[in-house]
């Protein structure tokens, strides 16, 4: 890296430990969504749910198999030690999250018409951002790290879990069908994705870019605890199984996070 990208590095790592950079976050959540007929304020929570239920990704069923399919080549090429593979695994993560963003979270409905959930949309570009950063940093290396023997019997199968996304998409009941490994929905879902790239850092840890590592398990576990709000809490009866689904999206992240306390520890030691 050289001396400019070190010190744009340097300045990204310090603003990831301010607390206002956290609260930034926070803030995001309170820019209302956009629809282009205009809603009723007080029923922004009604239409954000609209919005993720009509969103563009819906259409694009013939694509699922493509976003399955890349990522399992990638991993598997950091499995087997191919360093030279990481920055196509940024790029190719960063690319994933401008199409969450949008894809998860544009629709054209008859109702609201060309409508935006506008918090989500913001927040998960800003992660995309630092994913594309790390193609000009370089700190992320996917040479094998020692790490503590839970972390491949916690994280792995629960990373694993989301990418398999095992439920049913017309009675959102459990269903394990092997084929959905390659065919379905969670290649273009942040909420699937996610735990599955956090893993691959959390495994590298702390030879990554631990800015990247912050902003994404912090994207995470706030949009984990939406879904758990609304899996768990508004549609319990219908949602349970796909709240399940999220919980490695909730510990993943958390755990990212935890890591970063492990670092400012490191660093006041240094």
């Amino acid at each position: 890296m050289d001396i400019r990208n070190q010190a744009v590095q340097e300045r990204l790592e310090a603003a990831t430990r301010k607390w206002w950079f956290y609260l930034f976050f926070v803030l995001l959540q309170f820019i209302p969504s956009f629809a282009s007929k205009g809603y009723d304020p007080t029923k922004m929570g009604e239409i954000i749910v609209i919005i993720l239920q009509n969103a563009i990704i819906s259409s694009l069923e013939t694509l699922y198999p493509i976003f399955k399919i890349i990522p399992i080549i990638l991993v598997t090429l950091i499995i087997f030690r191919k360093r030279w593979v990481t920055c196509w695994f940024n790029i190719y993560v960063g690319t994933s999250y401008v199409l969450f963003a949008f894809l998860q979270h544009v629709a054209i409905t008859e109702q609201y018409g060309f409508s935006i959930v506008t918090s989500n949309l913001i927040m998960i570009l800003v992660v995309a951002a630092f994913w594309f950063w790390d193609v000009f940093a370089q700190k992320n290396d996917f040479a094998p790290v020692e790490q503590s023997t839970w972390k491949y019997w916690v994280i792995i199968p629960l990373a694993f879990l989301a990418f398999w996304y095992p439920l049913n998409p017309d009675t959102f009941m459990p269903d394990f069908n092997p084929m959905y490994l390659f065919t379905n929905v969670a290649g273009l879902t942040f909420c699937m994705m996610t735990p599955v790239y956090l893993k691959i850092l959390i495994l590298h840890y702390p030879r990554i870019n631990i800015a990247t590592l912050r902003v994404t398990g912090l994207a995470g576990i706030i949009i984990a605890f939406y879904n758990v709000f609304l899996n768990f809490f508004m549609y319990p009866e219908l949602l349970w199984w796909n709240g399940i689904l999220h919980i490695p999206l909730l510990m993943i992240s958390g755990h990212a996070l935890s890591l970063k306390k492990r670092m400012e520890a490191e660093i006041r030691r240094s």
